[in-house]
Formats: structure tokens, C-alpha cells, sequence
């Protein structure tokens, strides 16, 4: 375990993290909470709504980002991103092989990037509050990657789910341009 000193008192590291996650998981079930009853008012409408907002919010963290057309140096500018804004989203680029990869076949000027994500504090907050993945809170945050790699690239980005899951969600990154 790792000790800090803070004001001339001791502190457990460890007990600071786990701290920091209480309280950012707390503000997630809030969020959680406002996306439902936005979803439930609205309707559909809180989807493009969320995905509009999440939008702005990439463009903004990656205002300052390095500037690049290469996907894979974009991804990881974006990981950088997030880290620096303390937002843990655990993603990989998955590779199909085989069938799949013939399956999932790009469409002709785009892109695709299939990413997996894992640690993802937006599920996680959806099962604490017991609401449906793919709402408004995903579509945020699709609109976030959505701006962020936009903002990065220079080229238009869209970011979908094509399966979302208990412990992993896949997505595929579309780029255009």
C-alpha cells in the first residue's frame, strides 16, 4: 500500500482511490438516474439529445490533442484523453478473423474499427440503477468517441454498437472522408 502525506497526516492511497470511485460512481447512478427520467419524457428524442451533447464534449477534450489521419495513433490520443480527464473506458481494437471478417465487411469509402470495451463506467452505472443499455448514456458516449476521433482526424466518425453486454460491449468506428 502506498502512504501519502497530506497536511501532516498519513493517508492510505488505496483508501483515496477507493474513495474517489465511491463518489464517481454515486454521481454515475445520479446520471443514471436523470438519463431515465429524460428518456421517459422525451422519448426518443433524449437519445440524439445525449449524442449531440457527448459530441460537443469530445470535440472539446481533444481540442488540444495531436492531430493525426492514422486511426490507431487517433485511438490511443483518445485513451490519453480519457486518462487525463480521470474517465476510465477500457477499449481494444478487435481484429475479425475468418467468416466474421467477411461479415463485417466496410462500406465502400468508409473505415471500419471494431472496438471492445470493458471497463466502462457508463454499464456499470446502468446495472447499478437496473436501466437498459443503448439509451441516452451510451448514445453520449458514442457521441463523445464520435467528436473526439472527428476533432483528432479531421475526418467524419461514427460510433455504433453492434453488441452490448454484461461485461463487454462491441462497436464498430466508422470513418469517412
Amino acid at each position: 500500500m502506498e502512504h501519502l502525506t497530506e497536511g501532516g497526516r498519513s493517508v492510505d492511497r488505496t483508501d483515496d482511490i477507493t474513495m474517489k470511485r465511491n463518489i464517481l460512481q454515486e454521481t454515475m447512478n445520479f446520471t443514471a438516474a436523470l438519463a431515465y427520467g429524460m428518456e421517459q419524457t422525451m422519448g426518443l428524442g433524449a437519445h440524439g439529445m445525449a449524442r449531440v451533447g457527448g459530441m460537443k464534449l469530445g470535440v472539446q477534450f481533444a481540442a488540444q490533442a495531436k492531430k493525426t489521419t492514422n486511426v490507431r495513433d487517433a485511438l490511443e490520443e483518445v485513451r490519453r484523453i480519457l486518462h487525463e480527464n480521470n474517465c476510465r473506458w477500457d477499449f481494444s481494437i478487435l481484429e475479425p478473423q475468418g467468416e466474421a471478417k467477411k461479415r463485417l465487411k466496410a462500406e465502400p469509402g468508409a473505415l471500419d474499427v471494431f472496438l471492445v470495451f470493458r471497463d466502462c463506467m457508463i454499464r456499470q452505472s446502468l446495472f447499478c440503477f437496473g436501466h437498459q443499455q443503448k439509451g441516452s448514456l451510451c448514445r453520449m458516449m458514442y457521441g463523445f468517441f464520435s467528436g473526439a476521433i472527428e476533432s483528432i482526424t479531421g475526418k467524419k466518425a461514427e460510433l455504433e454498437v453492434l453488441h452490448a453486454g454484461q461485461n463487454a460491449c462491441l462497436k464498430r468506428l466508422r470513418i469517412r472522408g
